[in-house]
């Protein structure tokens, strides 16, 4: 047994969406010779410890077996959707409705470890890599996320997030972000999809003052963090950069339910 290892509480929540049919070559094959609840347990272990994939302890199921998994599941979303209804219950365990009407965005440097893929330079934060660009609701729960080359601004690249907010939710009417997305986005946004788009501006006396709605984004960011996955961006691909936080967030959501 690992730390990261799910409890029977939390796998009775997982394994329904983890044991939808899935279709292609593999569908109908012969039965499974790990079980499914190993195999999560093992994906979790890379997304918590940040190991490689090939120096997953020997207890685990084989490093290609889990990995194929991964891709399967990226390739479906089905780690979004996990998000999705984990999310929706902790709102309405919270008393408030399941989906959100207001969104706050923000985005997360990270430098890449591989070649290839979109990566680019941010010279405000001096890195080479990639953006995560996420929007939270007001409990900080991860409503989309988008990974881009950290040489788009943000005010170009909210755009796509705003895009991916829209399709996925017909509640948001307000947007909260910080100075970075001034400009021609407030108006873009409002006439794409009637969103209000607010900036919370900056403390200019420098001093320490926490932020309304800023704080909430960054603390997401936060508890990301504590998945060494995402200590920098691993993956070649920025679709699996993308589960990878989706896993890490659901996972934190489990961790968090009584």
């Amino acid at each position: 047994m690992y730390p990261g290892d799910l409890t029977d509480r939390q796998w009775f929540r997982l394994s329904p969406p983890l044991n939808e049919p899935r279709g292609g070559r593999h569908a109908g094959g012969r039965p499974r010779k790990h079980a499914q609840r190993r195999v999560v347990d093992a994906l979790l272990y890379v997304v918590k410890t940040g190991c490689q994939w090939r120096q997953l302890p020997s207890d685990f199921p084989p490093w290609k077996t889990v990995h194929e998994h991964f891709r399967a599941w990226r390739d479906s979303g089905v780690w979004e959707r996990i998000g999705q209804t984990l999310r929706e219950q902790g709102r309405k365990a919270g008393g408030r409705n399941a989906k959100p009407t207001v969104a706050i965005i923000d985005s997360q440097s990270a430098r890449t470890a591989l070649k290839g893929g979109r990566r680019g330079y941010d010279a405000g934060k001096k890195i080479e890599g990639r953006k995560r660009h996420v929007a939270v609701d007001t409990q900080g729960n991860l409503l989309a996320v988008i990974v881009h080359s950290a040489g788009i601004q943000d005010r170009v690249a909210a755009r796509a997030v705003l895009m991916r907010l829209f399709c996925r939710f017909d509640s948001i009417t307000t947007v909260f972000a910080d100075g970075g997305y001034t400009g021609k986005l407030i108006e873009w946004a409002k006439d794409m999809f009637d969103y209000s788009v607010e900036i919370v501006q900056r403390n200019e006396q420098h001093t320490f003052r926490i932020l309304p709605k800023r704080w909430i984004v960054q603390r997401t960011f936060a508890g990301l963090n504590w998945s060494r996955r995402l200590s920098k961006d691993y993956e070649l691909r920025h679709t699996s950069a993308e589960t990878m936080i989706h896993i890490s967030f659901a996972h934190l959501l489990l961790r968090r339910s009584p």
